[in-house]
């Protein structure tokens, strides 16, 4: 329990700071180096690096994309065929991104009908009580008719009613891929930004740009640095990825822009700074699933008005556009806020410095001493005076 005397001392005492001046070397060096640690933090981080003299606001921004690049493939199922934007580029506009396809599986002439289902250790049978009529399950190409068929000549299967004949994606083209050439496509990226706060917009595509070089330019971090086109290659190259082994299974790149912008300096020093990375990692322990695909189909109809599809397995790379940036401009407000802060950062020094005194020094009972005077309170009296000693 708490005592009487600890309540009164609570509630009757009260401190009040006093003034030591103390003359030692290693407590001067101590509170001056002190000092001037704060002083350079404030001075050179949090004014000189942190621009603490600044009213912040965060990037608005829009993007537009515009992929180029023909490649030509010649194969037995397709022949000689022209690939262009309008073939490769699904779909043709997203929100702050752009699909490219690069590796695919065709699964032609696909029309609505009984047909064996692909061959795995559920849909391989030897019977027909093993096929049960109206199954189907997660991965299934269709619905079970109950009837075990012949898948070829030494595998039978469960007949199922789908599209037939029903994929088979068990062999992705490998190296090089379906759309070698899309390595030398080039995407051009517009983007638009605002900083509300300051009402100041721009865009990547700089005064400095006229369209005879915008034509030409292709986006190199020494020599066209500013450039808004990108070649495909370069940009996964430049994330430390070999395009052709991601161009296989597809992937994720995120091409980055930063607006990191001074206000307090010409509108013409606010330039975008471009950096790539691929967001979709490969862990080379875990290789399940691995890349970007996804499936669409293309459908036709004959003069009969047979209905008929072209399924496509489409892999390919995701080029996800990320912009972000700050933009700062002067304001009294947050100086006078990080001003103030940083002199009330100087208590830390003769905090330091009193745990040092009154803790770590030799005569610390006699600096005690010198540091605190106990007053007792008491009633004066006729004949009493207020005294003097110390």
């Amino acid at each position: 329990m708490v005592s009487c005397g600890a309540v009164q001392s609570f509630l009757f005492e009260y401190d009040t700071p006093r003034i030591v001046l103390i003359r030692s070397r290693k407590v001067g060096l101590i509170n001056r180096g002190v000092q001037l640690a704060i002083l350079a933090y404030v001075i050179g981080w949090v004014f000189v690096w942190e621009k603490g003299y600044q009213e912040t606001d965060s990037v608005v921004s829009s993007v537009t994309t515009k992929v180029k690049g023909v490649t030509l493939t010649n194969t037995s199922s397709l022949g000689a065929r022209i690939w262009d934007v309008a073939d490769y580029v699904i779909p043709p506009q997203e929100e702050n991104s752009v699909f490219v396809m690069t590796n695919v599986i065709f699964t032609l002439n696909q029309t609505q009908g009984q047909c064996p289902e692909l061959p795995d250790d559920k849909t391989e049978c030897g019977k027909n009580n093993s096929c049960v009529p109206g199954y189907v399950s997660t991965h299934s190409n269709g619905i079970q008719t109950g009837k075990c068929v012949n898948y070829n000549d030494s595998i039978k299967t469960c007949e199922v009613f789908a599209w037939c004949p029903v994929e088979d994606d068990y062999h992705i083209p490998k190296r090089p891929a379906f759309l070698q050439g899309a390595e030398n496509f080039t995407i051009l990226v517009k983007n638009n930004i605002w900083y509300p706060k300051f009402n100041f917009t721009k865009r990547n595509i700089l005064p400095t740009i006229n369209s005879t070089y915008l034509k030409n330019c292709i986006y190199d971090s020494q020599t066209d640095p500013f450039c808004p086109i990108f070649r495909l290659g370069k940009i996964v190259e430049a994330a430390g990825q070999n395009f052709q082994e991601m161009a296989v299974e597809g992937g994720v790149m995120g091409l980055q822009i930063k607006w990191d912008c001074n206000l307090d300096r010409a509108a013409s020093h606010c330039v975008p700074k471009y950096s790539f990375r691929r967001l979709d990692n490969k862990d080379t322990a875990h290789t399940v699933s691995p890349g970007y695909n996804f499936r669409f189909a293309k459908y036709y109809k004959d003069g009969s008005g047979i209905e008929s599809r072209t399924l496509v397995k489409a892999y390919g790379i995701r080029f996800d556009i990320i912009v972000f940036g700050k933009a700062g401009k002067f304001d009294v407000i947050p100086t006078m806020i990080n001003i103030g802060s940083g002199l009330a950062l100087f208590g830390v020094a003769t905090v330091l410095c009193d745990l040092v005194v009154l803790n770590c020094m030799k005569k610390k009972y006699y600096y005690r001493e010198k540091k605190y005077k106990y007053v007792e309170d008491y009633e004066m009296g006729d004949s009493e005076t207020y005294g003097t000693n110390s």
